[in-house]
């Protein structure tokens, strides 16, 4: 297979180039989109051949659990979007974050985790990396000097996402790499909700990316996966645990994602400039009690969301007056949003948080994270922004 690529110039390109030529290569065929490899394994010239590839002395396919064609395009294109090293595909968001865990991790290590992440993210640390002796602690997303105060000689990874799921709480991401590299630990960072179009955390100072490529990076809800950035050091540890353990994607969905990042820029500006005109009409409404998006001014992390990132994306929350019921009403109120808990898809979807996507939360750890039941999240789409709007206005009137 012939490599279209030069890398001399792919190195100095800009977003949207790089979203549409990372990673291509071409077959003897000629094709000119990414072809779809859906092999189980590959046939060697010769046992020698067979014996280098295994032991890694030469390189080549081996098995589609860690080694395909189509995954690697997708590997080596949102690595060059992030701009890291390396980059791995996993079966989902989150075995991205299980994988990176179980490769750089052991028994007796520490991790500082914002407590403001995915509910399922909060179960990983607390009820299954515990079993393997990897404690946590859980500290508010923007209290530096709680994150700086929770730090052992044994902590060995700082989690966060930012913005936050779902009250869109911005974090420093220079200051958080600073007290990582202060103590000598890894910072990972989770940017399924900007994504490398919005913002690039490798070059404020993490160390390793994650990212849902179920979200954004398809952007129209058709596949799942997940992904890994980091450098060369840290991803070969990740391969090894993936070819050991198989948490491994799909060659069907690395193919999927490949056309998704091509359009990733033009979705994100677009789904960022919808969030905005909802956001800033929803405030305006009575029956809301508080809406959370960092493009609004009054937004606690406005300034810092205007300077790490280049817009504020897709996913806004509201609280509405009431309790959980007024905010169900809501929901099954609205005609065009979809009720699901996926976001980053072209159609809008629309969530109550505290009964779903932090569900398995205690009532304690919601209210310690800020989900109250009169929460709602709106991921938003690519639809007409004033048809979103009457949507959610059919929304509101059903507390009246």
């Amino acid at each position: 297979m012939s490599d279209e690529r030069d890398d001399d110039v792919l190195a100095g390109a800009h977003l949207d180039t790089l979203a549409v030529r990372a990673g291509i290569s071409r077959t003897m065929e000629g094709e000119h989109a990414e072809p779809l490899f859906l092999t189980s394994s590959y046939v060697f010239d010769s046992a020698a051949d067979a014996a280098a590839r295994f032991s890694g002395a030469s390189p080549g396919n081996v098995y589609s659990r860690y080694t395909n064609p189509t995954v690697r395009a997708f590997e080596q294109r949102i690595a060059a979007l992030e701009g890291g090293e390396q980059a791995v595909g996993t079966a989902s968001g989150m075995a991205a974050i299980l994988s990176t865990c179980m490769a750089l991790l052991k028994s007796g290590d520490h991790v500082v985790c914002s407590r403001n992440v995915f509910g399922t993210t909060v179960n990983l640390f607390s009820k299954y990396l515990a079993k393997f002796g990897v404690e946590v602690t859980f500290v508010p997303l923007l209290a530096v000097d709680q994150w700086r105060a929770a730090i052992r000689p044994n902590t060995a990874m700082l989690f966060l996402e930012t913005p936050s799921n779902p009250l869109c709480e911005v974090a420093d991401l220079a200051a958080m790499a600073e007290l990582a590299r202060a103590s000598d630990c890894l910072l990972v960072v989770d940017n399924c909700f900007c994504t490398p179009a919005l913002q690039t955390p490798l070059a404020l100072g993490a160390d390793i990316v994650i990212h849902s490529a179920t979200k954004y990076l398809d952007g129209q809800g058709r596949c799942v996966g997940g992904a890994v950035v980091g450098t060369q050091r840290h991803m070969e540890e990740v391969v090894t645990f993936l070819r050991t353990c198989g948490p491994t994607m799909s060659a069907f969905n690395a193919w999927v994602f490949l056309k998704g990042l091509e359009t990733l820029r033009l979705r994100m500006e677009a789904h960022s400039r919808s969030a905005q005109d909802l956001a800033t009409w929803l405030q305006q409404q009575p029956a809301v009690e508080k809406v959370f998006y960092a493009g609004l001014p009054d937004h606690p992390g406005h300034d810092l969301a205007c300077r790490q990132q280049r817009a504020f994306g897709g996913v806004l929350s509201f609280a509405v007056r009431g309790g959980r019921q007024q905010a169900w009403n809501v929901i099954d109120a609205v005609r065009i949003m979809s009720l699901t808990a996926n976001l980053g898809d072209a159609k809008t979807t629309i969530v109550h948080p505290a009964t779903t996507t932090h569900g398995r939360l205690s009532e304690e750890d919601r209210a310690a994270a800020g989900i109250s039941d009169n929460l709602i999240r709106v991921a938003v789409g690519l639809e007409d922004v004033e048809d979103l709007r009457a949507d959610l206005q059919r929304g509101l009137e059903a507390l009246h």
